[in-house]
């Protein structure tokens, strides 16, 4: 499965310090996914994806959002500096699900 989406980056506060910057994908895709992965799933719920923002791409997972929500990406520094990101900013991303 993958899932195509345009989404703005913002940075969890609770651990402002360390710089953790995440996507949100959207809530009716992350709902397909929860399908599509049925009991498949890693340690806090999370997914394997390949995930590819402009001409950077990487494997990494997506965790379920709080309250149900929409899964979240995080956007590694290196990712954010390669393709000139920043918190605030949208991005266009594709997340392809591995192991599914």
């Amino acid at each position: 499965m993958v899932v195509v989406f345009e989404g703005k980056l913002w940075s969890w506060d609770a651990r402002r310090a360390d710089s953790w910057v995440f996507v949100t994908l959207p809530e009716d895709e992350s709902e397909e996914i929860r399908e599509v992965a049925g009991g498949v799933r890693r340690g806090f719920g999370s997914l394997r994806v390949r995930a590819t923002v402009g001409t950077t791409s990487w494997k990494t997972s997506i965790f379920p959002g709080s309250g149900g929500g929409g899964f979240v990406l995080p956007l590694k520094r290196p990712v954010r500096t390669a393709e000139a990101l920043d918190v605030g900013d949208t991005a266009t991303v594709t997340v392809e699900l591995l192991d599914v």
